[in-house]
């Protein structure tokens, strides 16, 4: 069975009158991690689609970014969009009951921000609304202002990409440490660390560009220190 399919019955569980927020409570418990983070990515990027004004182009088209969807799925996951953007919920109450289904300092969680990322800088453009709303989101589940930025800066091309704010190390860490940082995080970035912590294998896209963005980081800075 694939994970659109599992998808769709854990929608079609729903009593009449029940929205998203049920479906959150009802995967707490469930050991199907793939089914939470893809619900959990599609329902707040549905909601994060309102944040940048473009509310009325095709955005399964951004969550191709993040995930396969093959043909005969995209009904399920449209299906799944449209109930999150219409859902009375707003999205700081599925951003709560999101961090109820991981224990506190989850890496999953930077996981599904960057699968939010990802999302939110598919059409080229990271729009001011996107940028509040991800900010709101990573402050209920409990980023800090470094831990955000970091990830920030491996998605959001700005003119000028500090290569310490990507790793999230100090410009005064010794070569050694920051080392130890870059390795740790590119181990961490593999296929099989991310699907044990219940990436689905549809989306380990992702992981590419924070690969991509990691290295170039340990790149300019070795370049410098040598």
């Amino acid at each position: 069975m694939s994970i659109w399919s599992r998808i769709s019955d854990a929608l079609s569980a729903l009593t009449a009158g029940e929205g998203l927020s049920a479906v959150f409570e009802k995967l707490r418990a469930s050991p199907d991690r793939t089914v939470a983070f893809t619900i959990a990515v599609i329902a707040l990027g549905a909601k994060m689609a309102k944040a940048d004004g473009q509310v009325t182009r095709d955005e399964v088209t951004a969550f191709r970014e993040v995930f396969h969807i093959p043909a005969s799925e995209e009904a399920n996951a449209a299906r799944l969009f449209n109930l999150a953007r219409t859902d009375v919920a707003g999205f700081d109450d599925y951003a709560r009951r999101i961090l109820a289904m991981y224990e506190p300092q989850d890496r999953t969680l930077c996981d599904l921000m960057e699968g939010l990322f990802h999302i939110a800088m598919a059409d080229g453009e990271y729009h001011p609304g996107e940028d509040e709303f991800l900010h709101r989101v990573a402050e209920i589940w409990g980023f800090d202002d470094q831990r955000f930025s970091r990830i920030r800066a491996q998605f959001v091309p700005d003119a000028e990409r500090d290569p310490y704010d990507v790793l999230g190390v100090s410009p005064e860490a010794d070569i050694d440490e920051v080392r130890a940082v870059w390795r740790a995080q590119v181990r961490e970035t593999h296929p099989d660390r991310l699907m044990a912590r219940g990436v689905p294998e549809e989306a380990v896209k992702i992981a590419e560009k924070r690969l991509i963005a990691i290295n170039r980081a340990w790149e300019q800075i070795n370049e410098a220190r040598t």
